[in-house]
């Protein structure tokens, strides 16, 4: 016969209560083409959670246009059989075939954490909001005032330390809601390429994905 587990107080729980259990987080392999700001705010999200799990996201920068990104993530994920989840990250920008490359990688059983016009958008998230912003250049000029305002430091794109000023002087959570509303939007109107929902994201899938399982 086998018992239910007690709880602090030495009280069954209940076996409803047993099942219901978080899943436990997988084998993330994360695939960048930057070399700084998406490598940089994700390697502190990794260095976030507990040491003992830190292995299971495995960040790789990568040397390839972005429209290799998806043969080159399936390449490499490939020698590490360990990764189930794999990820790329990337933004609109100057990037042709925007759609085509997140559709390949869907096709492919790749998630795709994408923003438009950058991922500066999703940063801007943390502090409260996402301002439209058309271009990469004019999104990057916005986020900085608004950086230099909340963490009364200047923005830099090598900033090694941008996930952690973006939680303690943010709040993931409400940017997780902001982003996840922004995106159901653009839905609900109707928008279905990704080139053309702006300001938006889906890297806070990622994110929030992770976080749950933690």
């Amino acid at each position: 016969m086998i018992l239910s587990r007690t709880d602090r107080n030495g009280k069954r729980k209940p076996r409803e209560q047993l099942s219901k259990r978080i899943p436990k987080l997988g084998y993330y392999f994360i695939v960048t083409d930057t070399k700084e700001t998406e490598q940089n705010y994700m390697y502190g999200l990794r260095d976030s959670i507990p040491p003992s799990i830190q292995e299971k996201l495995f960040i790789k920068v990568v040397k390839s246009k972005t429209v290799d990104l998806v043969d080159k993530a399936i390449s490499l994920a490939s020698l590490n059989p360990q990764y189930s989840e794999v990820w790329i990250v990337f933004d609109r920008d100057q990037v042709k075939n925007f759609d085509k490359i997140i559709s390949k990688a869907e096709e492919k059983g790749i998630k795709v954490g994408w923003s438009n016009p950058c991922i500066e958008i999703w940063f801007h998230a943390y502090f409260g909001s996402m301002p439209t912003f058309q271009t990469s250049m004019q999104c990057c000029q916005g986020f900085e005032k608004c950086f230099e305002k909340k963490v009364e430091q200047k923005y830099m794109k090598s900033d090694k330390d941008v996930y952690n000023k973006l939680c303690k002087f943010g709040d993931e959570k409400k940017a997780i809601k902001l982003a996840e509303q922004k995106l159901d939007q653009q839905i609900k109107n109707g928008v279905e390429l990704p080139s053309k929902m702006c300001p938006c994201t889906t890297v806070h899938m990622l994110i929030d994905e992770i976080k749950k399982k933690i």
